[in-house]
C-alpha cells in the first residue's frame, strides 16, 4: 500500500535575526502560499502537518482552509539549527557547515545541529505518519534544510547539491511503500 507524503518548503519569509519561530510570510511569501493551495487542489489530503514555525503553517494554511483540515503543529519539524541562536555568522561560513554537515552527519558547529541529531528528533515524527496514515496523502509544512535532512535519511542521494536547488517555496512529492521510499518528483511549478 502507497503512501504519499507532499513535502512542502514554506514561502518566502524576511529575515529578523532572534525571530526564527514567529516571523511570518513577506507578501510575495503569502501570494505563493495560495499557489501551494492550487498546485495541490486536486490531490485528496488526508492530513496536514506542519513545523510549528510560523512561516511554515502559513504556507499550507490555504490548502488547509480549502480541504477543511486543521494544520497540526509539531515542534520535532522545526528547522535545523546551525548555529547558536546567540550567534551571527556569515553566509559563506554557513554554508561550508551546511555542506560538512551533509558529509559529516555528526558535524555541528557550536550551539547548533548535526544532521544525525535533526534526524533522530524528526524522523520519529516521519516513520509514525508513515504506520498511522498508511495509504493515504499526507502534507508536510517545512523548511529547507530539515526537509532534505529528512529525505536524506530514506536516500542518500538527497544532500547539500539538493538543498542548494530547492526554491522557496518548493513542493516535493514523496512515494512510500511500507516505509521505503520508492519515488520523489518535484511538484512546485515556478512563479
Amino acid at each position: 500500500m502507497k503512501t504519499t507524503i507532499y513535502m512542502v518548503r514554506h514561502a518566502k519569509a524576511p529575515y529578523i535575526f532572534g525571530q526564527e519561530q514567529t516571523r511570518g510570510l513577506s507578501e510575495e511569501g503569502l501570494a505563493a502560499a495560495r499557489k501551494v493551495a492550487d498546485i495541490l487542489a486536486e490531490v485528496e489530503v488526508d492530513y496536514i502537518i506542519s513545523s510549528n514555525y510560523r512561516r511554515a503553517v502559513q504556507t499550507v494554511q490555504n490548502l488547509a482552509e480549502r480541504k477543511g483540515l486543521p494544520v497540526i503543529e509539531f515542534d520535532q519539524l522545526r528547522e535545523r539549527a546551525i548555529i547558536g541562536l546567540e550567534y551571527e555568522a556569515e553566509w559563506e561560513d554557513l554554508l561550508k557547515a551546511i555542506e560538512k554537515s551533509f558529509a559529516d552527519p555528526d558535524f555541528a558547529l557550536e550551539g547548533g545541529e548535526s544532521t544525525r541529531e535533526a534526524q533522530q528528533r524528526a524522523i520519529p515524527v516521519i516513520e509514525e505518519l508513515l504506520n498511522d496514515h498508511r495509504g493515504q496523502n499526507i502534507v508536510v509544512g517545512t523548511h529547507g534544510n530539515i526537509m532534505t535532512i529528512i529525505m536524506n535519511y530514506y536516500n542518500k542521494e538527497f544532500g547539500f547539491d539538493f538543498w542548494r536547488s530547492i526554491s522557496m517555496p518548493d513542493i516535493y512529492k514523496l512515494t512510500f511503500t511500507g516505509n521505503r521510499l520508492e519515488s520523489v518528483e518535484r511538484v512546485w511549478e515556478v512563479i
